[in-house]
């Protein structure tokens, strides 16, 4: 196995000038401007992935086939379908099927019985570990039932204990290569921004349907292609050089990467954590402003120009409204209307704040250590020596990141 990774397939740049306002055609990006809208060649399903082991070989296995297809029955994930490679890619691709799907697969799949089965089965497991890493977070000290209490412990959840920083260390040190990485990383969650938040539209009533709306509007570009949030990602990916394709990268991103995908799918896909996905969504609005211009900034030390940078600047203006909108109008006013949610709303706030922390402990580990966090081009991640425990083990809460906004 490899024990460092590169970039072989991705073109070097050019030396980069050190001031910000150097001439734009020594820029790298130079020709992305804001106004650019991903072809559709790019927005249309990307391929399957190469399994990871002997679940995720089933699922896309099962998925080059008719939807009437016998499968049989489906061997255990090698590994856990939370942070794991073989588990967290098949549940991946299951969740997929209610997105944009895959290229050449066939659409019935999405409710097949036996597919459906299957992830009821991984859900399961997911919810357990879901649970047990929120545990990770301290639970602040409210009554969950009164909504009035909910913005408050909201805060508390972000304001706990947290260690070192992917947008700080990208902005004062990183490099344009560890951008680029951080770009594919956050690739699958952010070319499907505010999706799976969505599914809670028909799911909320009220005050709190109306401040998800407002806040999706402003997700989708408010009816503008080019402003939708996803499609500013995408410029982001063309100024980096990198392929804005949906899809494109996901067999180099490693489970602990795709667990924050997931996370937000289980919430959206399922109405009974409808308030989990309402907590997981305002941790995101909640801890955005400072994190993206973090980014922001760390795109400006390496000369890219200002369409490149475009959506982080966005979100720095777009949150500093929706994360009050979120924590108040949103969550607040679930609560107020459906008591019982408040535990929900609290459980997925902790634990997008437990998934991101696994994830930055692990970008930074491998960044540190003069690795690659991706994925090499083909077979596992990269690993410690056999001599060392990987960089998450016996997590404290130290170990989490203290940026978490993705969008």
């Amino acid at each position: 196995m490899p024990t460092t990774g590169t970039f072989p397939a991705f073109p070097a740049f050019p030396a980069f000038p050190a001031a910000a306002d150097a001439p734009a055609e020594a820029l790298p990006g130079a020709e992305v401007r804001y106004g650019t809208v991903l072809l559709p060649d790019q927005l249309r399903p990307g391929q399957l992935p190469r399994p990871r082991g002997p679940l995720s070989a089933f699922v896309t296995d099962a998925l080059r086939r008719p939807a009437s297809s016998d499968l049989g029955p489906a061997p255990p994930p090698a590994d856990d379908v939370l942070c794991g490679e073989d588990g967290a890619l098949a549940l991946y691709c299951l969740y997929e099927l209610h997105y944009r799907g895959f290229a050449g697969v066939d659409e019935r799949w999405e409710w097949a019985p036996s597919l459906l089965t299957l992830r009821h089965r991984l859900e399961e497991e997911l919810e357990d570990l879901v649970r047990r890493e929120a545990e990770t977070v301290p639970m602040p000290a409210c009554d969950p039932r009164a909504g009035d209490c909910i913005p408050a412990a909201l805060r508390a959840v972000i304001a706990g204990p947290s260690g070192p920083s992917v947008s700080a260390y990208l902005a004062e040190q990183g490099s344009l290569e560890q951008f680029r990485e951080f770009a594919i990383l956050r690739s699958p969650l952010q070319l499907k921004e505010a999706d799976p938040h969505s599914w809670a539209i028909p799911r909320l009533t009220g005050p709190a349907k109306a401040a998800l709306v407002e806040i999706q509007a402003d997700e989708y570009g408010n009816g503008t292609a080019r402003d939708v949030h996803q499609n500013l990602f995408g410029v982001t990916m063309l100024g980096l050089g990198l392929d804005a394709g949906y899809g494109a990268y996901l067999d180099r991103v490693p489970g602990a990467a795709l667990a924050s995908v997931n996370l937000a799918s289980f919430f959206g896909l399922h109405r009974r954590l409808r308030g989990a996905l309402v907590g997981h969504l305002a941790v995101f609005e909640m801890t955005s402003v400072e994190p993206m211009a973090a980014y922001g900034a760390a795109l400006r030390r390496h000369g890219l120009p200002a369409g490149a940078r475009h959506f982080f600047s966005v979100h720095v203006v777009a949150d500093a409204h929706h994360q009050t909108l979120a924590a108040e109008a949103l969550a607040g006013n679930l609560v107020r209307g459906e008591p019982q949610l408040g535990a929900d709303v609290l459980l997925g706030a902790r634990a997008i704040m437990a998934v991101e922390g696994r994830w930055s402990a692990r970008v930074l580990a491998a960044w540190r250590d003069g690795r690659s966090a991706l994925l090499p081009s083909a077979g596992p991640p990269d690993e410690a020596p056999p001599d060392e425990a990987p960089p998450d083990a016996d997590r404290s809460d130290a170990d989490q990141s203290d940026d978490f906004p993705r969008e």
